[in-house]
């Protein structure tokens, strides 16, 4: 008698898509770990279906992921503050000696992180539109019927999040004019300058930060503009530099201990994300340049 339980065939391909459903949710949510729990949860779910109704695994599959990663955007969309366990990716920091030389090298090593951000201020239907088609080839019928859309009304999701996207490629502009930007609002945020900061922050900006007290999420440029206000003093003591490829900010409190490190994403002349980290603890391990 056979001791071969009659889920191991199941579980087999369930494992050889394992690889592929995690690269999907972490796409749909930046986060490794919700990415684990998204492809944990499909699995049980799996467990508990009748194979025998499931015509095409890697399609089922697709879609309960799909599904689920929906679920928890907009779980975050109506709790922002929450959920954000991983929001803050690691951060390298090197010194921006102001030449165009290697713009092409900081432009690819931005792109992880640049896409990071761009993905975040998606909705979550154009996220899922865009990760599913555009990185996974899945048809926008299949899609479709995630959303609970038409064909037609998911490309156009599709397309309007590829546009913003789109936004972030190499920029004709280069280093040099993002750079003008963060200055401009620097500039502004010394100032108190509350309608300069709103010029050049993106309607939807979206700013993570790693304080000392645990990941902060700001949402909105009205937000942001107010807590840049507040926060002016400490825009006077720094040094610009490049955080994985993107331009940023190191600024160093009098005696010397890094005060904060701060990474500014920008698309068609706007902040469209702040990736920032001030706590003291995650910044002593950093390798910082020293004070300019």
């Amino acid at each position: 008698m056979s001791h071969t339980s009659p889920a191991d065939p199941v579980a087999r391909a369930f494992e050889a898509e394992r690889d592929r459903l995690r690269a999907i949710a972490y796409r749909m949510l930046g986060s490794h770990a919700d990415a684990e729990d998204v492809v944990q949860e499909a699995w049980l779910r799996l467990a508990g279906q009748d194979e025998a109704t499931i015509r095409n695994l890697a399609g089922w599959l697709t879609t309960v992921v799909g599904r689920i990663s929906l679920d928890v955007l907009r779980s975050r969309q109506a709790h922002p503050e929450a959920h954000y366990d991983e929001r803050v990716p690691e951060l390298e920091v090197t010194a921006d000696e102001g030449t165009a030389l290697d713009d092409d090298v900081a432009l690819a090593d931005s792109v992880g992180l640049a896409l990071h951000v761009v993905l975040e201020s998606l909705g979550p239907g154009e996220r899922l539109a865009f990760v599913l088609h555009d990185m996974f080839a899945v048809p926008f019928d299949e899609i479709g019927q995630i959303l609970g859309r038409s064909a037609g009304a998911t490309k156009m999701l599709a397309s309007r999040a590829r546009r913003k996207l789109r936004a972030t490629g190499p920029p004709a502009a280069g280093r040099r004019e993002q750079r003008q930007v963060v200055q401009a609002f620097l500039a502004a945020a010394r100032h108190g300058d509350f309608e300069g900061l709103l010029r050049v922050l993106d309607p939807e900006v979206r700013v993570t930060v790693d304080t000392p007290d645990g990941v902060v999420i700001i949402l909105g440029a009205t937000k942001v503009a107010a807590g840049a206000q507040l926060s002016s003093g400490t825009a006077a003591q720094g040094r610009d530099v490049l955080v994985n490829g993107l331009p940023g900010v190191v600024a160093w409190r009098e005696d010397g201990t890094p005060l904060s490190v701060f990474a500014f994403t920008i698309a068609d002349g706007r902040i469209v994300g702040i990736t920032a980290v001030t706590n003291p603890a995650r910044l002593a391990l950093m390798d910082l340049p020293d004070p300019g």
